[in-house]
């Protein structure tokens, strides 16, 4: 158990921090809720879960994942971008709808990180489904999750993937940004707005959570790297424009997409 504690830690200290800002900002009950159920089921997944290495398994994961990257292109539900844009990033299930970048780009970060044949083409297939839904967000986690990949792989074709992430995220921020919804988007300008100390709390939380997931857990550098990589992506694109702030605001996919991507981590096999 030793090993997985920081990852336990990592997923832990934003949500909760996220949790106790919701909670004294007035945010609806069922926000903490379903905030806390999802980290609930991750740190379970995350302690008892058991590495996947490849073969048949690691495959079809791999293509359910890309499979769900695309799902809401024919399942909606569909907004309208404030440059009236269809944007259709998220995955119905029941009265939730996940987005659909956040829930798999970090197991896709994983796969990628420990399969050299098809990384590559992992990401360039999340790419062309952030291009269509369209989601700066998503393309820019996967720009710096390759990058973080490159720095320890040194292979040429993840700088054009990250290249070509950069000119996505370019082209998708100005297509498919929405009006921010309270809680979720703007969360750590909002915090800031209340008082400087919450912000910077909150920005610490994210921090030591980017930190654990580059330097502290038990996997290989690529791997740290990629995931590191995605979250500051992510987390990144919350800051700068109307995009979900993960693990600190409202909404279960990044907490349940990092959460399963971490308990694949562990060591076992399946």
């Amino acid at each position: 158990m030793a090993p997985r504690i920081p990852a336990l830690v990592a997923l832990a200290v934003p949500v909760l921090a996220g949790v106790a800002w919701m909670a004294a900002s007035g945010a609806p009950a069922h926000y903490l809720l379903i905030n806390l159920s999802a980290l609930g089921l991750s740190l379970a997944w995350i302690a008892f879960g058991r590495r996947l290495h490849p073969g048949r398994a690691f495959d079809t994961l791999t293509l359910v994942l890309l499979g769900l990257a695309f799902l809401p292109l024919l399942t909606g539900p569909t907004q309208l971008s404030i440059t009236g844009n269809a944007v259709a990033r998220w995955i119905p299930l029941g009265p939730l709808a996940v987005h659909t970048g956040m829930l798999v780009l970090p197991a896709l970060c994983v796969i990628a990180s420990q399969n050299e044949r098809f990384g590559i083409a992992i990401f360039a297939a999340m790419l062309v489904a952030v291009l269509l839904q369209p989601d700066a967000a998503t393309a820019f986690a996967v720009t710096t999750a390759a990058i973080g990949l490159y720095q320890s792989r040194k292979d040429w074709k993840l700088g054009v993937v990250a290249i070509i992430g950069f000119l996505a995220t370019i082209y998708t921020s100005l297509h498919g940004e929405l009006a921010p919804a309270p809680h979720v988007e703007r969360v750590i300008l909002d915090a800031f707005h209340a008082s400087a100390l919450t912000g910077i709390g909150l920005l610490l939380a994210m921090a030591i959570s980017f930190l654990l997931y580059g330097m502290g857990l038990q996997m290989e550098r690529g791997t740290r790297f990629a995931l590191a990589g995605s979250f500051f992506g992510f987390s990144l694109m919350a800051i700068m424009s109307h995009y979900p702030t993960p693990l600190i605001g409202y909404g279960a996919a990044p907490i349940i997409g990092y959460g399963f991507a971490l308990g694949l981590l562990n060591e076992g096999t399946t």
